[in-house]
């Protein structure tokens, strides 16, 4: 696990050397006070010798200020390693996430990647910063301040023999225990986060349909789960503290009793007897350091096992074996015998056994049933899903031959979800070619019958869209998306149901541009209204995962039983 986070540290690498060396610096300097502070209860007030303290005191007195410097020094180089240590980890996350297929993201769900975005990156960072710290300090006060009491008085460090061990024997049975607990409580916070992203993506329904409490009591529900996961992990860690104290003021009585009747007996000095119970303090301050960083430990595990899930997660499409040189020719597409599904399972298909030619420069119509897999047919052109058996050729090539960025470049898609980004309509824009000139944005938004309502705005295509796209509609959204899909000036474009929420006369007028602008491009219509495709080429009507039938207009309608009542149940609808 160290090791897939290990490189991360790059850049801040000195840094955490530094927060280390401080940090022994000041240890050092520090367990040396309580020896000097013997010497002027033994030697300077024993003989009332005033110069002797005066020097020692403040040799005290200066490294005393000389360590408080190393730990403010520790601390400011452990802060900034740590805070530099999260940003790499977090830029290495997020594109090891954009370099994820969709089954990658469907694997792990968009909120539980947004926890080990934050949540579990903060856990690690934090556990950084005690590791370059605590975790160098405490044990070597540890062991420096327990050596410095044996030399004092062996007899009484025997005590440590006894304590010690007992102390790490319950850390390690609390350890074992908690981390399955703390993981599960990290799942109940994915269960949160995942009711809070759709509760505000789908505000507005919410709002419509005055379902405010009912969400409410859902995320109080949701809230609930994670305080009791909380307290079920941390149960067992409240004992941590208690048992770390209560161990070691057992120590510090039995040397006080012990050390008294040595003293007693001539065979300790009273400066040996207190630099001794300040070495017992250095120790006790040092354990319970080490128990809260073993609780911190815990929680991080957790949280790094989840980070490390991400880093080594098997990107699902690859293109290592692809050759860059190989370019897309044209915008013919080739189904062979295709099986897919989302499951990677062949008695559970998706797809099943797809057949089917498109000619370059041609328009395909889809048209299907809700769940007919539509959607699922055109994913597979620009390998955002791969097939499970057969294959898909563009330009007479495997789309598996194409290196996944000129492919890609090479298709254009309107998802059936809109997208849109927080920035301007120009910026937006933009996506689909960042070079676009004013002219070319103009004559795709043109296509896209977007110029009009676009210039209405008093800014134009600088108008700010605000976070989604929500200040335009859902007809606009549609119409801004298929123009960034046109400035790509792509070989196929496919628009899945992308026009769904405009009217039957900006449809035809966004149909009729398109003919005109994407000469030679291969176009590929998903729709629900037949309206929309009849005056496609060809028309592919999709029933349950497979091809039912393939023709115009006409001929579907005289021989596509699936097709006719779709039309006819369309019809009766717009008399």
């Amino acid at each position: 696990m160290l090791k897939k986070l290990f490189p991360f540290i790059k850049g801040y690498g000195l840094r955490s050397v530094l927060a280390s060396l401080t940090v022994i610096c000041e240890v050092l300097l520090e367990v040396y006070i309580p020896y000097l502070m013997a010497d002027i209860i033994n030697i300077g007030i024993a003989n009332g010798d005033v110069d002797f303290i005066l020097r020692r005191g403040l040799l005290m007195i200066g490294m005393a200020c000389l360590s408080l410097t190393m730990g403010a020094l520790s601390a400011r180089f452990a802060v900034t390693a740590s805070a530099g240590f999260a940003k790499n980890l977090r830029a290495g996350l997020f594109q090891r996430v954009q370099g994820f297929s969709f089954a990658n993201v469907d694997h792990f769900s968009t909120a539980s990647l947004i926890t080990r975005l934050t949540t579990d990156v903060t856990n690690v960072q934090q556990s950084f910063m005690m590791i370059i710290r605590t975790f160098v300090r405490s044990p070597l006060m540890l062991i420096a301040a327990t050596i410095m009491a044996a030399r004092l008085n062996a007899e009484l460090a025997v005590v440590f023999a006894f304590a010690i061990p007992v102390l790490a024997a319950f850390l390690i049975f609390i350890g074992t225990r908690a981390f399955p607990r703390f993981k599960a409580m990290l799942k109940k916070y994915d269960a949160m986060n995942a009711q809070v992203q759709e509760n505000l993506i789908a505000i507005r329904v919410v709002k419509a349909f005055v379902r405010e409490k009912h969400e409410d009591a859902r995320f109080t529900a949701s809230a609930e789960a994670v305080r009791e996961a909380q307290i079920k992990a941390e149960r067992l860690l409240v004992w941590n503290m208690p048992i770390a104290q209560y161990v070691l003021y057992l120590c510090m009585i039995a040397v006080c009793y012990i050390g008294g009747h040595l003293i007693v007996a001539g065979d300790m000095l009273t400066g040996d007897l207190m630099s001794f119970i300040s070495y017992i303090s250095q120790i006790l301050s040092a354990l319970i350091m080490l128990s809260m960083m073993f609780v911190m430990l815990i929680m991080t595990r957790a949280s790094a096992t989840r980070i490390v899930e991400v880093l080594t997660e098997k990107n699902d499409i690859t293109d290592s074996d692809a050759s860059a040189a190989l370019a897309v020719s044209d915008g013919s597409i080739e189904f062979r015998d295709v099986c897919f599904s989302y499951a990677k399972d062949p008695n559970n298909l998706t797809l099943s056994h797809i057949n089917l030619k498109i000619r370059r420069g041609e328009t395909i119509g889809v048209i299907g049933g809700t769940g007919s897999a539509k959607s699922s047919l055109v994913q597979l052109i620009p390998r955002l899903y791969d097939v499970l058996s057969g294959s898909v050729l563009v330009g007479g090539h495997d789309v598996r031959e194409y290196k996944i960025k000129t492919l890609r470049d090479s298709v254009s898609m309107v998802l059936q979800k809109n997208v849109l980004f927080s920035g301007t309509i120009r910026e937006n824009l933009r996506w689909g070619n960042a070079d676009a000139t004013d002219a070319q944005i103009e004559e795709a938004c043109r296509a896209a019958a977007a110029h009009d309502f676009i210039t209405s705005f008093p800014a134009g295509y600088d108008t700010d869209l605000g976070q989604g796209g929500v200040n335009v509609s859902g007809g606009q959204k549609q119409r801004l998306c298929i123009a960034r899909a046109l400035l790509k000036r792509p070989k196929i474009i496919i628009l899945d149901d992308s026009t769904s929420a405009v009217d039957t006369a900006t449809d035809a007028a966004i149909r009729r541009a398109l003919r005109e602008t994407l000469t030679g491009t291969t176009t590929i219509i998903i729709a629900q209204r037949i309206t929309s495709v009849m005056d496609a080429d060809r028309i592919v009507v999709m029933d349950e995962g497979q091809i039912s039938d393939v023709g115009t207009h006409d001929e579907l309608m005289a021989r596509s039983e699936i097709y006719r009542e779709v039309y006819e149940s369309q019809q009766k609808g717009v008399a």
